[in-house]
């Protein structure tokens, strides 16, 4: 799975410490997200990257996803545009708005971001 590590930052909430991600951009990274995973670390995410916006492809499935995780939907412009609480083992999430990134990050971190919030992707 080729991805390479970044930190997400939200603007909004300068305070928050950033959450360690994993860019995703193959098809395979993507597919794979969290699957088959029972736990992560706090401050451990995913960015699964798509190369427009929408809304069909940036939905995701919780199959064989063992935890919860919180979900950030994210526009072109580095705008949150949406947010949900995926429990485990559900079929289908997706945004109300288009997104071209989809933050999965531990639950107990839901609250971190808002609908409207700006966001940095920085490099580690």
């Amino acid at each position: 799975m080729k991805t390479h590590p970044i930190l997400i930052r939200n603007l909004n909430r300068p305070n928050l410490a950033p959450i360690r991600a994993r860019w995703c951009q193959s098809f395979f990274s993507r597919l794979r997200g969290f699957t088959f995973r029972s736990s992560l670390e706090i401050d451990e995410g995913l960015v699964l990257v798509e190369a427009r916006e929408n809304r069909i492809d940036t939905a995701i499935h919780m199959f064989f996803v063992w935890t919860d995780l919180s979900i950030a939907w994210v526009n072109s412009q580095n705008e949150v545009v949406d947010i949900t609480l995926a429990k485990a083992w559900r079929p289908f999430y997706a945004p109300t708005h288009p997104a071209c990134y989809v933050i999965e990050y531990h639950p107990s971190r839901h609250g971190d971001f808002q609908p409207g919030d700006r966001i940095t992707f920085e490099t580690e």
